[in-house]
């Protein structure tokens, strides 16, 4: 399963990375405002949005290529490790088909 991670801090990304992989969830972070960010996201099986880091312009460029692809969206406000955490335990059990220790 692959992820885009769109916001957070540049000092988390190695921390972000990490807890992705103990998942088994190969993550993309975009944590700098990035031009051109739709086509980067079209290929992704979730995306989750930190909205407090992250620009309007790119959020709704995120969000329009969501639409266009049927791509589940998480966004939280608070952007630490925790919250990626259970935005990806959330998608564990979504991908089990809801069964959370499969």
């Amino acid at each position: 399963m692959c992820v885009a991670l769109i916001g957070g801090m540049d000092r988390l990304e190695k921390h972000y990375l990490e807890e992705a992989g103990k998942c088994g969830i190969d993550l993309k972070v975009f944590t700098r405002s990035h031009g051109n960010i739709g086509p980067k996201l079209k290929n992704v099986d979730a995306m989750v949005i930190f909205t407090n880091k992250v620009s309007h312009r790119v959020k709704k460029e995120a969000m329009s290529a969501a639409r266009a692809n049927d791509i589940p969206v998480f966004m939280h406000h608070a952007c630490g490790v925790c919250t990626l955490r259970d935005c990806l335990g959330c998608l564990t059990i979504i991908k089990n088909g809801g069964k959370k220790d499969a």
